[in-house]
């Protein structure tokens, strides 16, 4: 699939690059390659709703296969939905196009918290089966779980679908602490076990969203949301696969996303990838940063751009590239290939791969 010769998933430049080691050459994958752009992908979910087709082995397969097979990126990401574990659980949610997840009654009331079902495994074969078949299909090329933070998922079920501000979400963190814990605690099992159907099926590395963490101060999130963010990893047990924490807006927040247990933070470009190393400090590696907006600029702006991350991203311990938020629709995929080309090309030396600590 992806040009690295490692001899299996464990020992590819990814997962070394995950835990600090020395690698061949910088490893890249994008979040949301697994579509947006691609016409392939466009084809093959047309009049397929995307919650359906995060639920078909063969699509999950299918579209988790083709940004690998097109880009020659150095990790597939498991083809999922943040909202997913919730409606495989019995929530109400529908994504709407040009919206997003909408919830049919959101969580409002201590009762509505209570009420929410359980995560049961035994309804995630659907998802056992997509991995298997993809980890059979990657061969060297890790698959990295997907799932989202316990803090992200309690915006979309207390906002009732996506948000600017979070309001609601957090004025019931404020005024009802208790059931905001139990909130957290039911959704921190939940991602747990949707990462652990995945690890236990195969996947190399967990990556774990939290998308909308930074609407929050950075005391606010080490009390109220760090906890259980902890506990999604924590529940990974023994499991020995890296794993990756990212959320977006998230600069203050940096060294307290690391202390949820993560071998990798994501950053998002809004941060320089040499100041972030020095907020989350030498035990972690670092994920990113590119701005997903200059993939639509010229290609001189591009190289620049992507020399710029290269450079900075020696002061981490590891460094996976990657775009500092998912991937726009709108993008060329041909300049998301030239990007990994262009990303092994800086960084494939000998001096590179045996200089421990990067």
């Amino acid at each position: 699939m992806s040009a690295p010769a490692s001899a299996s998933p464990a020992d590819s430049d990814l997962v070394r690059a995950a835990r600090g080691l020395p690698v061949s050459r910088t490893p890249v994958w994008f979040m949301r390659q697994a579509g947006r752009s691609l016409p392939e992908y466009r084809e093959l979910r047309a009049g397929t709703k995307m919650l359906d087709a995060c639920q078909d082995p063969d699509l999950i397969t299918e579209i988790t296969l083709q940004p690998v097979r097109r880009h020659g990126v150095d990790a597939a990401i498991f083809f999922s939905d943040i909202v997913l574990p919730l409606v495989v659980a019995g929530v109400d949610i529908e994504i709407k196009p040009g919206v997003g997840p909408v919830v049919a009654s959101p969580v409002r009331t201590v009762a509505d918290v209570d009420a929410l079902p359980d995560l049961d495994p035994d309804r995630l074969g659907f998802l056992e089966t997509a991995v298997r078949r993809l980890v059979a299909e990657l061969g060297a090329t890790p698959l990295i779980g997907f799932a989202g933070a316990p803090f992200t998922l309690a915006t979309y079920l207390i906002e009732g679908g996506p948000s600017k501000e979070h309001a609601g979400t957090k004025a019931f963190m404020y005024a009802e602490p208790e059931a905001w814990s139990r909130l957290l605690q039911k959704l921190s099992v939940s991602s747990s076990t949707f990462l652990r159907a995945q690890v236990d099926a195969g996947a190399s590395a967990v990556q774990l969203f939290d998308s909308w963490a930074g609407v929050l101060s950075a005391a606010d999130y080490a009390e109220r949301v760090l906890p259980h963010s902890r506990a999604v990893f924590d529940g990974l047990g023994e499991r020995d696969v890296p794993r990756i924490h990212f959320g977006v807006g998230t600069g203050e927040l940096l060294p307290l996303i690391g202390d949820a247990g993560a071998d990798v933070v994501g950053v998002d470009w809004r941060v320089p990838l040499d100041e972030a190393a020095r907020r989350v400090g030498p035990g972690r590696s670092l994920q990113g940063n590119l701005d997903p907006a200059v993939l639509l600029a010229d290609r001189k702006t591009v190289d620049r751009e992507v020399r710029r991350v290269v450079e900075q991203a020696k002061a981490a311990r590891g460094h996976i590239f990657n775009l500092g938020h998912g991937v726009l629709p709108e993008t060329d995929p041909g300049v998301l290939t030239h990007v990994v080309e262009l990303v092994h090309e800086l960084t494939a030396s000998s001096a590179h791969a045996t200089t421990p600590g990067r």
